[in-house]
């Protein structure tokens, strides 16, 4: 089975072995810039294979959620790459707003990535997103 797994052609997805939730990583497909993670449960990969828009699981409020339904800023599916184990997922993504983070920087415009922000010395952080 693991030759197989990790040397087949078939996309089966190992959602059992991580509480039924694969980690996604988003990553902009033009700059290769990582913009967001997320988390996949079945139904959200099959609505990213049917709508071609990136769509997760949402931890924080239980339930299905396409990135751009409320804000405007679609991450259109470029390509969908699996891990080895076939239980990770890398989303590479065409931008379709003006970023992937729901938060907002100082000119109040969506941050085009969740990863904003660096360890300086310390316990510090330093923005590196304006």
């Amino acid at each position: 089975m693991k030759k197989v797994l990790e040397e087949g052609r078939d996309f089966t997805p190992q959602f059992e072995k991580r509480g039924g939730l694969l980690p996604v990583v988003v990553q902009e497909q033009a700059s290769g810039k990582v913009l967001m993670l997320g988390y996949a449960n079945e139904a959200a990969l099959q609505e990213t294979l049917d709508t071609g828009y990136a769509t997760f699981w949402s931890t924080s409020r239980n339930e299905l959620w396409t990135k751009g339904k409320t804000s405007g800023d679609y991450l259109k599916i470029t390509h969908i790459l699996t891990d080895c184990d076939q239980d990770a997922l890398v989303y590479q993504v065409t931008m379709m707003g003006a970023g992937a983070c729901h938060t907002k920087d100082e000119n109040n415009q969506a941050r085009v990535s969740c990863f904003y922000r660096k360890m300086a010395s310390g316990k510090t952080l330093e923005f590196i997103d304006k």
